[in-house]
C-alpha cells in the first residue's frame, strides 16, 4: 500500500504564527524605532544614585572633599584633598547621552561640593536640578541634604 505524504502547515499553526507576529509588531517594533520615553527618568535616577554615593563618601571620609562637576556632555566625581583644591582622584566621566542635560538654575555647567554633614555648599537653602531629555523632570536637594526626585 502506498502512503501519500502531505507536507505543509495546518490552519491552526498558520493562525498561531500570524497572531504571534502581530503581537510582536504591536509591542516590540515601535520601541526599536523610536527614542526611549524613559531617558529622563533613567538619567534622573542615575544622577540621584551618584549624588547619594558621593554624599555618603563625604560624610564618612571627613579628611577629603567630594565634588561632582557637570557640563554639557558629562558629569564627573572628583575626590580632593582637605583643602578642597588639590585633586586626589578623578573618577571616569559619565557621558550624558542622546541630547540629555542637567541644569542648575538654568546653567548647564556647574559643580556640587558636599560638606562633611552631607549638605551641598551651593544649595544652602535647597536647590533643584532640571533633568532634560524627552521629558523634563526635577531632582531636588533639600537644605538638610536629602536628595530626591519629584
Amino acid at each position: 500500500m502506498k502512503q501519500s505524504l502531505h507536507t505543509g502547515f495546518t490552519l491552526v499553526e498558520l493562525v498561531t504564527t500570524i497572531i504571534l507576529i502581530a503581537i510582536l509588531a504591536v509591542t516590540v517594533l515601535p520601541r526599536l524605532f523610536t527614542t526611549s520615553n524613559y531617558s529622563a527618568f533613567t538619567l534622573r535616577d542615575e544622577f540621584i544614585a551618584e549624588l547619594r554615593k558621593v554624599q555618603l563618601m563625604a560624610m564618612n571620609n571627613q579628611d577629603r572633599c567630594y565634588r561632582i562637576n557637570v557640563d554639557d556632555s558629562q558629569y564627573q566625581t572628583l575626590v580632593l584633598q582637605s583643602d578642597c583644591a588639590t585633586s586626589v582622584r578623578n573618577r571616569d566621566p559619565q557621558p550624558l547621552h542622546n541630547g540629555t542635560s542637567l541644569k542648575l538654575s538654568g546653567a548647564r555647567n556647574f559643580a556640587l561640593q558636599f560638606t562633611t554633614s552631607g549638605t551641598i555648599t551651593a544649595c544652602a537653602g535647597g536647590c533643584s536640578i532640571d533633568v532634560v531629555a524627552d521629558d523634563s523632570l526635577t531632582l531636588t536637594i533639600e537644605s538638610q541634604g536629602y536628595i530626591h526626585g519629584r
